[in-house]
């Protein structure tokens, strides 16, 4: 088993020449952008194509099967791959793929813990909703081993592996949406979308070579319970406030200003893309800049917040330089109410982005309290700044309300990298070079 390493230390190896360093950051950054790119556009042709089969109602159903695999996701990440991408990032094959067994089996567990919960209250619920339930409850298990492979591959630096892993997802979603448009209930497209994401998972076996052990499951989480434990909290927490904001926007300025809302993060929409597949990599990244040069991390995170941040803001700039005539065409009835908040949400876009640089420096050094304190403190901020801007100034104040305080919370992300560097520079300073 490899040794554990205490909060904030992790084990330096000899830069490489900077260029092939650089090189390699691109490529496997690009891939990130490649493998999110093909999840993304996977995951948008099944929401046209399930929404134009079954409607406005039934829809909505598989909506709701949809948002409670988005936290289940977050649940499995937290305690199975985002420890793996900041302890075994960059390490030796050897203790990777140990690391990786014992990951992907600690999601098979949990897809088959919660799945069970699910299948248990779909059967209770019944009606519509309930066979929608169910049979997520089923896929489960092979949904959440399939993006853990996605993260195990990263942390490798194999990003190709991964979009070759969502490709094969796509490729099965076709004949399964195929099926399930001739059944033409909600339980058969949740089913075919299930069946073809552990078609995927079962090609993630092949791919690596790894059998995941659910025996080891307990074992992984008692492992890395000062990371796991502290990551799930951050993850149910960052959707919970955005379904908390969403819910009280609704309960206070109407069903309107969230359509209005979404259809501004809509506009954001290929940008927030290359933000989630960047972020794939940048944990990974950052971990492998500590081993490497620890004293370059701040430099990477700096360069990787503000890129991020920089690329918001221009992205928002040329949206404001777009037709009426275009932005209907897009948007439809939507545009007029989201073009007002183009600049709110951008400038909370660029915010986020701006903090996620300091979010991946924080989990690289495996400083989990103060993630976890930052992650909390911009939940709450985030809720609070959301709805307190509702209630004073309806839909543009919720806008506004949530850019202030992305950019207050990424200050306080920045504040406690910094802190983390300190403690990290005084454990393991660098040597000094001595000339003759």
């Amino acid at each position: 088993m490899t040794p554990m390493t205490n909060e904030g230390e992790n084990p330096q190896t000899t830069a490489p020449p900077a260029g092939s360093a650089r090189r390699a950051i691109v490529g496997r950054l690009s891939w990130g952008l490649a493998d999110q790119a093909a999840s993304s556009i996977s995951n948008f042709v099944v929401g046209i194509y399930v929404a134009r089969s079954l409607g406005v109602t039934a829809f909505g159903v598989f909506s709701l099967a949809w948002v409670t695999y988005g936290v289940v996701l977050n649940v499995s990440r937290g305690l199975a791959t985002d420890p793996l991408v900041v302890r075994f990032s960059g390490v030796p094959d050897a203790s990777w793929r140990g690391a990786v067994a014992r990951s992907t089996g600690t999601a098979l567990g949990v897809g088959a813990a919660l799945g069970a919960a699910c299948l248990v209250a779909g059967l209770g619920l019944g009606g519509r909703v309930g066979p929608a339930f169910a049979a997520l409850g089923v896929m489960l298990p092979g949904l959440l081993l399939q993006d853990a492979w996605r993260f195990s591959f990263f942390a490798a630096g194999t990003g190709r592996k991964a979009f070759v892993n969502d490709v094969v997802w796509g490729v099965a979603l076709v004949p399964a949406m195929v099926v399930a448009a001739r059944v033409d209930t909600v339980a058969a497209f949740v089913l075919a979308w299930g069946a073809s994401a552990t078609v995927a998972a079962g090609y993630g076996y092949l791919q690596s070579g790894i059998r995941p052990r659910m025996t080891e499951a307990r074992g992984w989480l008692r492992d890395q319970r000062d990371l796991g434990y502290r990551y799930l909290v951050e993850n149910v927490s960052l959707s919970g406030a955005s379904q908390l904001r969403a819910y009280g926007l609704g309960a206070i300025v109407g069903v309107g200003a969230v359509g209005a809302v979404r259809g501004a993060e809509l506009l954001l929409g290929p940008f927030l893309a290359v933000l989630m597949g960047l972020s794939l990599v940048t944990v990974p990244e950052a971990a492998r800049v500590l081993r490497r040069a620890p004293h370059r991390l701040r430099t990477f995170c700096l360069l990787l917040g503000g890129g991020q941040a920089a690329g918001a803001l221009l992205w928002g700039a040329a949206l404001l330089l777009v037709p009426g005539r275009l932005g209907e065409l897009v948007l439809g009835g939507v545009w007029h109410s989201a073009a007002q908040l183009i600049v709110p949400v951008t400038l909370g876009v660029a915010g986020a982005g701006l903090g996620t640089g300091a979010a991946a420096g924080l989990r690289a050094l495996g400083a989990a309290r103060r993630s976890l304190r930052c992650q909390l403190f911009a939940s709450a901020c985030y809720v609070s700044g959301g709805l307190g801007g509702a209630a004073v100034a309806g839909t543009v104040g919720s806008a506004w309300g949530v850019a202030a305080a992305t950019v207050s919370s990424s200050a306080v992300w920045w504040l406690h990298l910094r802190s983390a560097l300190r403690e990290h520079h005084h454990h393991n300073p660098i040597p000094e070079v001595r000339t003759s």
